[in-house]
């Protein structure tokens, strides 16, 4: 009888580590990144086909947290509980209640981070649409726009009791003037088990052209922050800057923006007495990696600062650590007018918009 149960027991054992050993097997033979200076599609019909100097422009950036991050919202891979977006209607309401702030402020163009399709996590909406006809029905112009996909995840089985399941997400930028090519630009990543994870880190070249025969060139930027190697998320910025650097030398505008995932303020614990003690990611945007032709554009009021930011660990209260992490990133031919944050309260995505007035000179 005892050796009967310890059979069954051998066998019990030996099929876990088989499914086990298959499922390590799936992760690490699905994980693939893009290829680098990947052509991006463009879609829709932009008011406008190119730009003119001497006018002001408005862009508006906002990482929209996948729909799911409403002020009640915690992230379980940030410590909070949460694995899943509280319901498909819930997904509709805060990429929804996003736009609606978006909108308000008019922008001539747009860039989204942290865009799902075809999400577990996000019951499958597919947000580029549902952003493009809420924009398309809007009062806006009519506008293009480019996606640019960093995150295609296996099937994760954790937490056990809500499997995060498979992710698919980007970067979607859009233009109300007509985007003439669109690039994707593959970032440094760490190479190591944490690869299969994290995102397939990039950025999008968006190119609009101008009257002066010049064009606007807008990256749309969601860079690390999480590196067991500082050297990676360095040598993010270290890249773009080398690509800004050769867009410049050739006569164009360059504007960068979106999550830098790094303080853009330098330190923004002045601004909102909070204590970065327990975050060891807060670190300040590293400033001194861009060229001098490159300025970093701080969002903010100092009379009335608000960040753009909070941790995801647990719901938003106004003990909650927050921090400005979005900012852009103009060249010296760029007369900047304006830049803020838009104030959310957190209601529906852990980061609040932000936007930017600018003259190209």
């Amino acid at each position: 009888m005892i050796k009967k149960s310890l059979r069954i027991l051998f066998v019990v054992l030996a099929i876990i580590i088989l499914i086990f050993a298959g499922y390590v097997a799936y992760v690490f033979l699905s994980y693939y990144r893009l290829n680098d200076n990947l052509s991006l599609e463009v879609k829709g019909t932009a008011k406008n086909e190119s730009l003119v100097p001497d006018k002001t422009y408005r862009i508006v950036s906002a990482n929209l947290g996948f729909g799911a991050y409403s002020d009640d919202y915690s992230f379980f891979m940030d410590g909070g509980s949460e694995s899943w977006a509280f319901s498909k209607e819930a997904v509709y309401n805060n990429i929804n209640g996003s736009l609606d702030f978006i909108i308000y402020n008019s922008p001539d163009f747009i860039l989204c981070q942290e865009v799902d399709y075809d999400s577990t996590r996000s019951y499958h909406v597919d947000e580029r649409e549902l952003i493009y006809d809420r924009i398309k029905n809007s009062n806006l112009d009519s506008m293009c726009f480019t996606f640019a996909q960093n995150y295609d995840s296996p099937f994760l089985f954790y937490p056990i009791k809500q499997p995060h399941g498979k992710s698919r997400a980007g970067e979607l930028t859009l233009s109300s003037a007509n985007i003439s090519e669109s690039i994707r630009r593959s970032l440094p990543i760490e190479e190591g088990v944490t690869k299969l994870i994290d995102l397939d880190r990039c950025y999008s070249k968006n190119y609009i052209d101008v009257d002066n025969n010049k064009k606007l060139v807008i990256y749309n930027v969601h860079l690390s922050a999480y590196t067991t190697d500082p050297s990676t998320a360095e040598n993010q910025v270290i890249m773009l800057n080398e690509d800004m650097r050769s867009e410049y030398a050739s006569g164009n505008y360059i504007l960068a923006g979106g999550d830098m995932n790094k303080d853009v303020l330098g330190d923004s614990t002045k601004y909102f007495n909070t204590s970065a003690q327990d975050q060891l990611w807060a670190v300040a945007f590293p400033e001194n990696l861009l060229d001098a032709d490159f300025t970093v554009v701080k969002p903010v009021d100092k009379n009335n600062p608000v960040p753009s930011c909070r941790v995801a660990d647990a719901p938003y209260t106004e003990d909650t650590f927050v921090i400005t992490i979005d900012g852009f990133i103009v060249s010296s031919n760029i007369e900047v007018v304006n830049s803020d944050v838009i104030d959310t309260g957190f209601k529906y995505s852990d980061h609040n918009p932000i936007y930017m007035e600018f003259i190209l000179k």
